[in-house]
This record gives structure tokens, C-alpha cells and sequence, in this order.
């Protein structure tokens, strides 16, 4: 018996060289079940991070009797398991191997899988996500639906290392209070990689984006605040102002920058956001002020003009 009551193994179970262990320290990770462990014998596999508290892992010994050792021992000992100070309970698991170290929502990739928990559809708006999730990266598109767990997001990033970056800062924690409604008292992010590459965004909504393509037609049906292109009488899309400009960046003979897009438009007005990204082989970027007058200032005045020696710019509004 623990300390605490608790028995530390179940005596009936069957031996297996895969061990069940529970009451780890929240995130523990692969090295420090490695060195509770290899004293025993040689460990072919972990899983770790299970369990609806992320406190329980498995253990796979190379030998049946390794993982017997490691439990006949702990079982007769005055002194528990322990990791970062915690009694750690040991077990033999149901199971007879690990099949796979990683399940598909570890596996890294350029898309998150967002799990919003507290919260309803529309608690959490897709402006929201964008802003929380942009922090790390351009954020390429978003999709929102709703599932039996809840309502969740496909988030796409230009590359696994930018994915990574957000899911290791995101996962767990709380989206700010201040941006969600009254009605909501927290909200907090659970992010697994998604096996999907490129997400295939139809409609501009209220559920979905698509940051690249600002011409992408939107969703009359669901706009969630967006105004529906005007088209003239010759077929083309008439321009509504806003106050996001996209800047697509021609004859390049120098590096672009955030800092020297920066430095040309500031000088129109305070800029909030800039994201550049490559599209069908140029440059482009997004720079968005507090209102759309500021952005026609800017606009009118950068238009087909050089940012620097040896390029000028294109602008459209967004």
C-alpha cells in the first residue's frame, strides 16, 4: 500500500512486458520514464500523455520478465516510484505491445486540429482564432465545425515548424478573457496535428478563411459580416474599400521585409498587422490599419510607386 491508501499495483492482473503507469506530473515526458525504467531492462517502446489528464503512459520492455522485475520490485520496496517528486503507480497493462509510439494526432504537421473546450459555436469567433493563432505565423486558412467533442478548427501554417511552434505555446492554455463574450468564463485550447495538408476552402464565411486568396467568393448565405463583392457590367469584381491592403511587390532586386513594409506604410497611419507570404511565384503582403480611410490614404498614395530602389509596389484592397 501507498502512502496515501492507494494500492500501487493490481496483484490479479496478467504479467505483460508493457507496464501501465499512472499518477505522473502533467506532461511528463519520454526521458524521464526512460530513467524511472531502465534500471530494469532494455525499453522498446513508450506512450506517453494519456489518459483524460495526460497523466498516465505505458512502457514496453524488450522482456517479459524485465517489465516483472521492474514490479516485483516497487512492490516490495519502502519507497515508491517517483518522478519530480510524485508517487508513480505501476501496473501491468491489458495490452501485450505498444503498437504505435505516436498516435496520428502526434505526428507533426502543417495543420492543428483545435479542440475549443468550454465554449459553443460562436462563443469564439474565426477573427478570434486567426488573431491568437497569427502570433506564431501567417496563418494560411481556417475551417470551424462542430463535432460531438465540441467545436473545433483546422488552422493551416506554411510548415510543420510553424504548426509546432503554436501547438507547443497553445496547447492547454486559455484564450485571453478579453476576447471572448461576457457569457464565456474560459476557454481552453486541446491542439493535435491534423493529417490533413491543404484544406480545401470554398467560400469565404463566418466558418471559414482562406488568408491567401482574398478574392475567393463569399458565402451569401453565411457572411458573418462580410459584404459580398459588386460585380460591373463588364464582369469584373468592383473593389469595396476596407481597411486591409494587399501588396503584391514587383521587380524585386532587394529583400522585402515586415520592418521595411513597416517603415513605408506607417507613414500613413498606425499599422496593426502585416503578413507576407509567396504567392504564384511573387511577393505579397497584407497590411491592415484601424479603418478603411487610413488604408484609401495609403493606398492612393503607394500605388505603383517604388518602395526602394529597384522595386514598386501594386496594391489592392483586401
Amino acid at each position: 500500500m501507498s502512502t496515501s491508501g492507494q494500492p500501487q499495483f493490481r496483484y490479479t492482473q496478467t504479467p505483460s512486458k508493457v507496464l501501465h503507469l499512472r499518477n505522473l506530473p502533467w506532461e511528463c515526458i519520454e526521458e524521464e520514464l526512460i530513467d524511472l525504467c531502465k534500471p530494469f531492462g532494455n525499453i522498446v517502446n513508450t506512450k506517453c500523455n494519456v489518459g483524460a489528464n495526460r497523466n498516465q503512459a505505458f512502457v514496453e520492455f524488450a522482456d517479459l520478465n524485465q517489465a516483472i522485475n521492474m514490479v516485483t520490485y516497487y512492490a516490495s520496496s519502502s519507497e515508491p516510484a517517483q518522478i519530480r517528486g510524485k508517487s508513480v503507480y505501476i501496473q501491468y497493462s491489458n495490452r501485450h505491445e505498444i503498437v504505435n509510439n505516436k498516435s496520428p494526432g502526434d505526428i507533426p504537421g502543417n495543420v492543428l486540429l483545435v479542440t475549443f473546450e468550454g465554449v459553443e459555436a460562436g462563443d469564439v469567433t474565426i477573427d478570434v482564432i486567426h488573431l491568437v493563432f497569427s502570433a506564431f505565423g501567417f496563418v494560411y486558412k481556417i475551417a470551424t465545425f462542430e463535432k460531438a467533442v465540441g467545436f473545433q478548427a483546422l488552422i493551416q501554417f506554411s510548415d510543420a515548424e510553424t504548426a509546432s511552434s503554436a501547438r507547443e505555446a497553445l496547447d492547454g492554455r486559455s484564450i485571453p478573457r478579453y476576447l471572448l463574450p461576457d457569457n464565456v468564463g474560459s476557454c481552453n485550447l486541446r491542439i493535435s496535428y491534423s493529417a490533413h495538408k491543404d484544406l480545401n476552402i470554398k467560400f469565404q464565411s463566418h466558418r471559414s478563411r482562406d488568408y491567401t486568396n482574398p478574392y475567393l467568393p463569399v458565402n451569401p448565405t453565411a457572411n458573418g459580416g462580410f459584404v459580398q463583392p459588386s460585380v460591373g457590367p463588364d464582369g469584373k469584381r468592383i473593389e469595396t474599400e476596407s481597411n486591409v491592403l494587399l501588396a503584391s511587390i514587383e521587380n524585386m532586386q532587394y529583400a522585402v521585409t515586415v520592418d521595411s513594409i513597416h517603415m513605408v506604410f506607417s507613414a500613413f497611419g498606425t499599422v496593426q498587422k502585416i503578413a507576407i507570404f509567396e504567392k504564384n511565384g511573387g511577393t505579397q503582403a497584407l497590411i491592415q490599419y484601424p479603418d478603411v480611410t487610413t488604408a484609401a490614404v495609403a493606398k492612393d498614395a503607394l500605388e505603383g510607386h517604388c518602395i526602394y530602389e529597384g522595386g514598386y509596389f501594386i496594391q489592392r484592397q483586401k
